[in-house]
């Protein structure tokens, strides 16, 4: 496995990892120190690379085309640590996560088979055409693409098309919910298989108690990388402090302290970092960015949710999870107290909202998960004998 030190990137496979080595396969899994604890977690042996992205503050460029030649930057140092490694003891199979970029190409240069692990939504048979087009017409991406071209052809890669090498890799496991892929009837599904999310086991997730007397949990997370809003945390506890029959668990990430939310109410717990799974398992309503891994982690749960974006495919991601019926989107500059309390009444009323829900938590479960994206990996590397 080859991955990149962004925990919204590593998070989500795992258990697919964790249940290979309990399945008696050797695995590596090559990635910076900075995550090495998450890898051991799973059993698989770290194969430390150092890596340029800027995961440490996330401070990511607002440009996407700087966003991804940090990635392209990152793979291209990246590859020359891993060749001296996996040149000498090349694997049966490379899985990789759609930032690890240089996987592929370690790969196609020795012949070997490799499966992208999608954390979220995959190329569609006219992506190219939708949103190919719009992102090279953007200034610097003639450079981007040509200095992209030129490693994939001195690298040893196959497969020198950036946009194939990029949105069209040989193999694909998304471990997304069917329901919040664009395009979803487009995408072929000779190359890619929806396994749905592939959430830790109870052994792995934490643990989280719901307070005696608490009638309602909501949950509020804006998960890793985007945490850096105060205000808006001030807003939740005035929106949600005090809230007859609810209890609220409030996560504010490591960049906001705690002091700046002035005087907490009592049904309102403040944590930096919370096991998120186990509280939705228990909550009855989910603040959220709208991540992929939220996203899916909150109707994996059937839990309702009030969608606030961020960025990147986040608004995407909270239209999406409106039109099924099961979120409401609140812009973060739009998110008022009282918006945010009328959509959490809104949301937690509303019995065909619970009804969508509990029935996209259940397709998503059909998907197959952890145990079905075993399997297709063994069968596509010829492990199952």
């Amino acid at each position: 496995m080859v991955g990149i030190p962004a925990v919204s990137h590593v998070l989500p496979s795992l258990e697919i990892i964790r249940e290979l080595v309990a399945r008696g396969h050797r695995v590596t899994y090559a990635n910076d120190p900075a995550v090495s604890d998450l890898v051991a977690s799973t059993g698989a042996e770290l194969v430390p690379y150092r890596s340029t992205l800027p995961v440490a503050d996330n401070n990511w460029p607002d440009d996407p085309i700087a966003a991804m030649e940090l990635f392209l930057d990152d793979s291209i140092a990246a590859l020359p640590q891993l060749r001296a490694v996996y040149d000498e003891d090349q694997p049966d199979v490379y899985l990789y996560d759609i930032g690890a970029l240089s996987a592929r190409a370690l790969a196609e240069r020795q012949g070997r088979p490799v499966v992208q692990l999608s954390p979220t939504f995959v190329a569609w048979n006219t992506y190219q055409e939708d949103v190919g087009a719009l992102l090279w017409g953007l200034p610097g991406a003639d450079a981007f693409r040509a200095k992209y071209a030129s490693w994939l052809a001195g690298c040893g890669a196959v497969t020198t098309d950036p946009d194939s090498y990029m949105s069209l890799p040989p193999r694909a496991l998304a471990m997304i919910p069917r329901v919040m892929q664009p395009h979803a009837d487009q995408v072929d599904t000779e190359r890619v298989t929806f396994v749905g999310p592939c959430p830790s086991g109870p052994a792995t997730r934490g643990t989280w108690q719901r307070p005696p007397g608490a009638e309602r949990v909501l949950l509020v997370s804006l998960g890793s990388a985007y945490t850096r809003q105060p205000e808006f945390y001030r807003r939740c506890v005035a929106a949600f402090g005090g809230l007859p029959g609810w209890h609220v668990v409030l996560q504010i990430g490591k960049y906001t302290d705690p002091a700046v939310l002035g005087t907490v109410p009592a049904n309102v717990e403040v944590h930096s970092r919370v096991p998120q799974l186990a509280i939705l398992e228990q909550a009855d309503a989910f603040v959220t960015h709208a991540g992929m891994g939220g996203s899916a982690e909150g109707l994996l749960t059937g839990t309702p949710m009030i969608a606030v974006p961020q960025g990147a495919e986040q608004f995407d991601n909270a239209d999406r999870l409106v039109e099924l019926g099961v979120a409401r989107r609140v812009d973060t500059e739009e998110a008022t107290p009282q918006l945010l309390r009328e959509a959490l009444f809104a949301l937690a009323d509303d019995p065909e909202v619970a009804r969508r829900a509990a029935e996209l938590s259940e397709r998503s479960r059909a998907e197959g998960g952890t145990r079905r994206a075993v399997q297709l990996i063994e069968e596509y590397a010829g492990l199952d004998g």
